[in-house]
């Protein structure tokens, strides 16, 4: 029955789609969470800064994002992310597109986490002499963390679905590998039902560990 899965790389396929989640998702928190530092900063251009690009950021399709990774940043402006190979750079381009979209929803959830952490020790912080980076860095952003550890893996889990939109551009990950599969074999249901058991896979461990995480990690107020 499954005969036909010979001659096509599924794991290489959904190896592509853990690569594109994990540095997505590294790059997101870090650059989630300077968004957030800049929503909550008390310097009015940062923070301006931070809600006009999570606002128009998060209101734009995602497949809009990535296509213009592509005909935009490569093909218009000659942005190349330093590779050669134009599977490399359709591929570094779709990390850069799903970093620029899912950082706004981990902005927001970040800046959820610091709205819970107690006014009264930020004024604390500051009224011995901490900096606004300090107080963010040693004060709030630790307590932030440890409140949205779940808000935070419904947000990697999406991420992980999103990335079938790499496959707009060509990117060789599951969903790319399922079109093929598609319109070479005759087996839409099982084909289907394969993939889907592949992101159940993916998906499923993962919000059940990070679940885990956020019960263990949750600030005892």
């Amino acid at each position: 029955m499954f005969d036909f899965l010979h001659g096509y790389d599924l794991l290489g396929a959904f190896w592509v789609t853990v690569q594109l989640t994990v540095y997505s998702a590294i790059g997101s928190l870090i650059w989630g969470t300077l968004l957030a530092a800049m929503r909550v900063s008390p310097v009015p251009l940062m923070r301006g800064f931070g809600t006009v690009y999570v606002n128009i950021v998060r209101n734009i399709p995602l497949t809009v994002i990535i296509v213009f990774t592509s005909l935009g940043l490569f093909q218009t402006l000659g942005v190349s992310m330093g590779a050669d190979r134009f599977t490399t750079i359709n591929f570094r381009l779709a990390v850069l597109g799903f970093i620029a979209y899912t950082s706004a929803f981990v902005c927001e959830a970040i800046r959820s986490g610091i709205n819970t952490v107690p006014l009264g020790q930020v004024e604390a912080a500051r009224a011995i002499g901490l900096s606004f980076p300090q107080v963010l860095r040693i004060i709030v952003l630790p307590q932030a963390f440890r409140s949205v550890v779940g808000p935070l893996a419904n947000v990697l889990i999406a991420l992980t679905k999103n990335t079938t939109v790499a496959a707009a551009i060509g990117v060789a990950e599951a969903a790319l590998l399922m079109r093929e599969m598609i319109e070479n074999e005759a087996q839409l249901i099982l084909i289907s039902a394969i993939f889907a058991v592949g992101f159940i896979c993916l998906t499923l461990p993962t919000g059940l560990f990070l679940g885990w995480v956020a019960k263990k990690a949750a600030v005892r107020r």
